[in-house]
């Protein structure tokens, strides 16, 4: 496999996919729970608008900010209009090769920009999943972006995606096949149950 620093992927499709998800969001879904234990679908949209805009800013290498995790995220009334704006944003940003060189920060960590691009498929492919899971929409998520969060959560191909408790990038790894579909193994890389249900 290609170091890190030598991958890239157009996250414009996965964004596209993340679109229409939140696109296909009922306003009576907003309270429902989701993968992500502290979040409500609200909250989850929120993040995702959030993430959007922050690394959008980590490709653009500009510095500041806050921490994500300081509160829970709040969703505006104009969500509709601005997620997809934002995302928009974010895509336009990281199709610009000067986003995934050098070093940048993002949630208040420096890190190599190849390693941010990386992070931003990741989240839009693992929020992606969770939003398709809480409001029982079909997800299947861009190939591209999928493999590249794969690269992210487990970059060393030791087959060993899915050892017992193991401390992954975001909280501990959940069991999975080793022959279980790749979206399956992301997501239990990311400390999520791939079979989690509302």
């Amino acid at each position: 496999m290609s170091a890190m620093s030598d991958i890239t992927v157009d996250i414009g499709p996965q964004a596209r996919i993340v679109a229409r998800l939140a696109h296909g969001v009922r306003e009576d879904q907003l309270d429902l729970p989701t993968p992500c234990p502290e979040y409500a679908v609200r909250e989850l949209l929120g993040h995702l608008l959030g993430l959007s805009v922050g690394l959008r800013a980590a490709g653009r290498k500009e510095t500041g900010g806050t921490d994500p995790g300081s509160a829970l995220p709040e969703l505006g009334p104009d969500w509709r209009t601005a997620l997809p704006e934002a995302l928009d944003a974010l895509v336009d940003t990281w199709r610009q090769p000067a986003a995934w060189q050098g070093m940048t920060q993002a949630g208040g960590l420096e890190l190599p920009g190849a390693v941010a691009g990386l992070v931003t498929a990741d989240e839009l492919v693992v929020h992606g999943w969770d939003v398709a899971r809480a409001t029982g929409q079909e997800y299947v998520p861009d190939e591209a972006a999928l493999r590249a969060a794969r690269d992210l959560l487990a970059p060393t191909d030791d087959g060993d995606d899915g050892a017992d408790g193991r401390d992954g990038l975001f909280g501990l790894i959940v069991p999975v096949p080793d022959d279980a579909p790749l979206l399956d193994r992301v997501i239990g890389l990311s400390g999520r149950d791939p079979a989690w249900k509302p």
